[in-house]
């Protein structure tokens, strides 16, 4: 693991990068020692330097699951990363193409927690009992490393590539939704760019809820009632280029839209 100093200046970096809105040169890249654990560490040194400054920690994504991700990026193992209430915006409503270094547009299942959730061990049983109801979600995507020439430790420095968040207004529990198998589209003004199902997502968007549980929970992190846990893409993410209207949709479920300027 890289000393603390090492991660520190890491973590300046890319905390600056992210407030600046622009990219730098992938960690890895300059950092040799720079693996796993040493990334996590830096994630949560930004974090917590984000929640001191007002902020709050509102859940957890994992990305990278599907084949589709692994492929666009290069990467075989998931990523990682905290959800901060700061990076949520609303459905329906316009983001700034230039709050964006080089986003990406996700849709993926949000489940929302209804009692806390602590690995190891913990099943996909645990996870329908803790999971109080689901939401369509999109998630936007962003890397403040060059070009997403990533490496995984750079992604989990990054925390997880987070950009921005938004919610559907389409609630439902997990007894009125085939979670395991639902057909996802991501359409850009009007246009269909991209398709998949949640089988993609480890099978089920369940097990990976409890795989990420029990994965954090080795770097002493665990769930809390009321937290949004993002179970990863079901399809392949497409670049957020330019100016217009975006919809993901969920056969049977429901709609999740904004705009672009």
């Amino acid at each position: 693991m890289l000393n603390a100093t090492a991660r520190t200046e890491i973590a300046a970096s890319l905390r600056a990068a992210r407030a600046e809105v622009r990219s730098i040169t992938a960690p890895s890249k300059e950092w040799d020692g720079l693996d796993v654990e040493s990334a996590i560490e830096i994630q949560k040194e930004n974090v917590a330097h984000a929640v001191a400054a007002g902020d709050r920690v509102v859940g957890y994504k994992l990305g990278n699951i599907a084949e589709a991700m692994q492929s666009a990026f290069g990467l075989n193992r998931p990523d990682y990363g905290h959800l901060l209430a700061g990076t949520f915006r609303y459905e329906r409503t316009t983001v700034d193409r230039t709050d964006y270094v080089a986003p990406y547009v996700e849709l993926e299942p949000a489940f929302v927690l209804g009692r806390d959730l602590q690995g190891p061990n913990v099943t996909v049983a645990d996870v329908i009992t803790a999971v109080d109801h689901c939401l369509p979600a999109i998630e936007i995507i962003d890397s403040r490393c060059e070009n997403w020439e990533i490496t995984l430790p750079d992604t989990l420095a990054d925390n997880g590539s987070t950009g921005s968040v938004i919610l559907g207004g389409r609630p439902r529990r997990l007894d009125q939704l085939a979670v395991d198998e639902l057909e996802g589209t991501v359409l850009s003004d009007g246009v269909e760019v991209a398709r998949g199902s949640t089988s993609a997502i480890l099978g089920n968007p369940l097990s990976a809820v409890a795989f990420v549980c029990n994965t954090l929970s080795g770097y002493g992190i665990g769930f809390h009632a009321g937290d949004v846990v993002l179970a990863g893409s079901c399809l392949a993410a497409v670049p957020m280029e330019k100016a217009g209207q975006w919809a993901g949709h969920f056969a049977g479920w429901g709609s999740v839209e904004f705009e672009v300027r």
